[in-house]
């Protein structure tokens, strides 16, 4: 029936014919493209000279070395276990606790060859000294010679001139191959301070990418320069009882791209019951990454008429720079209260174990010390759940009977609201009128 259908239409309009008897071509279906390899010939010598054989592409092409073409060398030390030549630093505290001080007092040692904090000794050389905060006539120049600093081996840059004789303020994201050309034209330099670090990133400080990028620069001319590179930074607001490390300004590839990551801030009672300093080691790739020294900072008149402040050093310190930083009577300040009030509202719906707590209090900022103490004070429960089992921790009845008319006495009176590449110029203190690098 069908082709007596197709006939009459076909009578009717010769184009229905040739639209019935039309039949698409066969699809042909090609077979994948396999990989392009190098050749399973290649030695060991053509490793990274074969190009990239895949059609419309130009990528570069990677340089490997073999382990045999290596020597391996120590890590050499400026100062043992801190300060290690051809790496970048970074040194990091709250505002006031002398940072830059910090800096320039071993910038003084590496000028004179003088004795570190652990009596060590380091080999005399240059130092060069970049300051974005403070001036080196009234400020920088004073503290060096308070700390004892040969001033013929101090150096600051002061600016870049570009090509056409315009002298620029110096900007290390953008000066850095001048700054190699004037370090290698001082010869000598040991140590390179960087005040602050950050100063070195033009793009958001608070990018993992963007920083790494910024320091790679930084940490090649470290390299090239054979110097020790110290970076200066701030810590964040809040964040304490945490990591140190942790509590850098913006993003954490400062601490991760510095081999060592120095920190200092006050801290109370030690063994005089006084208020004292303490530089610690939060971290470090080459070598130990604990242990610190304390420190205090004092006036002096290095010249006449000429005030300055300096360090002085005290006793060796031992443990974590997380320890060494948490104040032993914290409970006198509102961060111990957050930790009780931390600690209070876990254990609010009954026991848990001190494992879960210790646990979620890291999570939340607080040590364990801290949140010890804190149990401390409540008065909390401790029981030990079998002979295996762990600890379990729970409020007691009296703390359980007083926080409901804490919360409602809380309540009452707190009511919620809603709510092209220039050269560097460099000054040397005896060398008279700035010279062009």
């Amino acid at each position: 029936m069908n082709r007596r259908n197709d006939a009459a239409h076909a009578a009717v309009d010769p184009s229905v014919a040739a639209a019935l008897a039309y039949r698409p071509p066969a699809r042909t279906v090609q077979p994948p493209q396999e990989p392009t390899f190098p050749p399973l010939d290649s030695g060991p010598e053509d490793f990274g000279t074969q190009p990239c054989t895949r059609p419309g592409t130009h990528g570069n092409t990677v340089v490997l070395t073999c382990g045999t073409d290596l020597n391996p060398e120590p890590v050499r030390w400026l100062w043992q276990h801190w300060l290690a030549l051809g790496k970048l630093h970074i040194l990091a505290g709250a505002p006031g606790q002398g940072k830059t001080t910090l800096a320039l007092t071993m910038a003084a040692t590496v000028t004179i060859g003088g004795q570190w904090p652990d009596k060590t000794r380091c080999d005399a050389g240059n130092v060069l000294i970049w300051s974005g905060e403070d001036d080196p006539a009234d400020t920088l120049l004073p503290r060096l010679l308070a700390a004892g600093a040969e001033r013929a081996r101090c150096f600051f840059i002061e600016g870049a001139r570009t090509p056409e004789g315009e002298v620029q303020p110096f900007d290390p994201a953008r000066d850095l191959q001048g700054l190699l050309q004037a370090i290698q034209h001082i010869g000598g330099v040991r140590l390179l301070v960087i005040d602050p670090v950050v100063s070195a990133v033009t793009g958001d400080s608070h990018k993992n990418t963007e920083v790494r990028r910024a320091l790679q620069p930084l940490v090649n001319l470290a390299t090239a320069c054979d110097c020790a590179v110290l970076g200066i930074t701030h810590f964040a607001k809040g964040g304490q009882g945490v990591d140190p490390a942790q509590r850098v300004v913006g993003s954490v590839a400062f601490t991760a791209v510095a081999r060592v990551v120095l920190v200092a801030a006050k801290v109370k009672s030690l063994e005089d019951g006084q208020d004292a300093r303490i530089l610690a080691r939060s971290k470090s790739n080459l070598g130990p990454d604990d242990g610190g020294f304390t420190y205090h900072l004092e006036q002096c008149e290095p010249l006449p008429s000429i005030q300055a402040s300096r360090i002085a050093w005290g006793v060796a310190m031992q443990g974590s720079a997380r320890d060494l930083l948490t104040d032993p009577n914290e409970e006198q300040d509102g961060e111990a209260l957050d930790v009780a009030g931390f600690l209070r509202g876990l254990l609010a719906d009954g026991p848990m174990s001190a494992k879960a707590i210790f646990k979620d209090a890291d999570g939340a900022g607080y040590s364990r010390d801290q949140v010890k103490r804190a149990s401390n004070k409540l008065g909390v429960e401790k029981r030990k759940t079998g002979m295996d089992g762990g600890w379990q921790w729970a409020l007691s009845d009296a703390e359980e009977s007083t926080k409901g008319a804490k919360g409602a006495r809380s309540e009452n009176m707190h009511p919620s609201h809603s709510s092209a590449l220039p050269s560097a110029e460099i000054a040397c203190p005896s060398a008279g009128p700035r010279e062009a690098l």
